[in-house]
């Protein structure tokens, strides 16, 4: 069944009207996109936008489609004795509950939700969230745009704090400090990134190590491998400092920012649906774009410097007394703990599929090595 298939004529004309604003609109027209996005989470089916005319006019909307982990069709990757976890662990409807809370109402003013026009669960594990189609502001972000979101970030950790809210979707452990991080470190990193990082063979792959002569950085596995052994302290670390249900992956592909209003964020694709340390929020924030390629590494210390200033600016305006050293850390050690391992293209080594080309792996490299001097720091 096609996504248009899944609406009756009525609802599909109740669709258009809603999104083109004109309640008595005659819908024409309709058609749907596919939006090509690299694999990424479990729990997306599929992204589309959905075209059409209200009385001649053009509309349209953004459509993600979800599921359970148990239908994702590289599930058979997981090692047979992880996958009930696996789908115990990913709730698939986290983002339609973002929509049916009060969550907006906690937005600080400049963030807010993309309109939701219609929201549909299916009986088998599945769902479909119809949305606001934002077009977004071109060109790259400037530096005042990473500042105004670490310091809405801010803000919205501190009126997310354990004490003030509840998780999205209750579930087991779920209000546990850290849970999440923990979960994914146990799976991602220390039985995937850890092991390759760790293996001669890795670093015998001719584009990385042909990477690692072009760059001289022949240091950059052995401080690796040391950062890894601190990680479960690490971790400890972080579940004992200030809490708050945060954004969970805040990274500047998640807060579009609408063509006319450079100064306004439209928030999608909340995760980690559990207490984590106060800061960790900044660490996708920060390396979100770098890891797509889109910031050159060497940008990152100025960035990471003004959005923490930032962060810690939204914090004190909403009352919240987490000091910087806290913030600190809980930034880092969660970007540590995160993103730092995974940041070398490890699945064009371990993965079969088309090569990538030296280029993604020198500007890696520099990536993963401007982390390590950064966490260091702290952890």
């Amino acid at each position: 069944m096609t996504i248009l298939q899944s609406l009756t004529a009525a609802e599909l004309t109740e669709l258009g009207r809603s999104v083109a604003g004109v309640p008595t609109a005659r819908i024409d027209d309709v058609r749907v996109e596919v939006v090509d996005y690299p694999i990424g989470t479990p729990t997306t089916e599929g992204l589309y936008r959905v075209h059409g005319t209200a009385d001649g006019a053009a509309w349209s909307c953004f459509v993600k489609c979800l599921q359970s982990v148990r239908h994702w069709p590289y599930l058979a990757m997981v090692p047979e004795q992880f996958r009930e976890d696996f789908v115990r662990n990913l709730p698939w409807q986290l983002e339609i509950a973002v929509h049916q809370s009060d969550l907006a109402t906690l937005l600080p003013a400049g963030m807010r939700l993309p309109k939701a026009y219609r929201i549909d669960l299916y009986d088998d594990d599945r769902g479909s969230l119809w949305m606001e189609d934002v077009v977004q502001e071109p060109g790259p972000w400037p530096l005042e745009r990473f500042e105004r979101a670490a310091y809405l970030l801010g803000q919205l950790s501190a009126r997310r704090r354990p004490h003030l809210v509840e998780p999205l979707i209750p579930r087991s452990n779920v209000t546990t400090p850290g849970v999440g991080l923990r979960y994914y470190v146990s799976g991602r990193v220390q039985r995937a990134a850890l092991p390759a990082i760790n293996d001669d063979q890795t670093w015998k792959h001719p584009m990385l190590a042909a990477a690692v002569c072009n760059l001289g950085d022949h240091a950059l596995r052995d401080d690796l491998v040391e950062l890894g052994a601190r990680l479960p302290a690490v971790l400890d670390a972080l579940e004992a400092l200030p809490q708050s249900y945060q954004h969970g992956d805040a990274s500047p592909q998640n807060l579009l920012v609408p063509l006319g209003a450079p100064d306004e964020f439209v928030v999608i694709d909340w995760g980690f649906d559990c207490p984590q340390a106060i800061g960790f929020d900044l660490g996708q924030l920060l390396v979100g774009l770098a890891h797509a390629g889109e910031l050159a590494p060497e940008a990152l210390p100025a960035v990471h410097k003004a959005i923490l200033a930032a962060f810690l600016a939204g914090l004190a305006e909403e009352g919240c007394d987490a000091t910087e050293e806290q913030v600190l850390y809980g930034y880092l050690g969660s970007l540590c703990a995160r993103a730092t391992f995974t940041a070398l293209p490890l699945e064009q080594i371990t993965q079969p599929g088309a090569p990538a080309p030296l280029g993604l792996f020198e500007q890696r490299l520099r990536l993963t090595r401007t982390l390590v001097n950064l966490v260091s720091t702290v952890v």
